[in-house]
């Protein structure tokens, strides 16, 4: 695994930070004041965790005057897709062994 890939994973690990990212995939473009009120945690833990998250490439910022705005980048979880396709790809082999060799263990 890449350090690409270990960034993205140690990054959602952290269930604030996954509740964060999930809430602007769920609910688009959205400042920090607005994550603040739904996040159970002060203004500066979720400045924080969206430094990380942005660090990571899980977000972009947008700024508008004061604000700014906060939004989630899909793209970014290509590599735990893939990951995830090739470890079902190698359980699914693991398990189709497994289920021949029952078949044989029967006859």
């Amino acid at each position: 695994m890449t350090d690409a890939h270990d960034l993205l994973f140690k990054t959602l690990a952290d269930p604030t930070r996954r509740a964060i990212f999930e809430r602007l995939c769920r609910s688009g473009e959205q400042t920090v004041g607005a994550l603040t009120t739904h996040a159970g945690v002060s203004q500066p833990a979720v400045s924080k965790h969206l430094g990380v998250l942005k660090q990571a490439g899980l977000v972009r910022d947008r700024h508008e005057g004061r604000q700014t705005h906060y939004s989630a980048q899909l793209g970014a979880l290509a590599p735990l897709v893939d990951w995830t396709k090739e470890m079902a790809g190698f359980w699914e082999s693991r398990f189709d062994d497994l289920e021949d060799l029952l078949k044989r263990m029967d006859q």
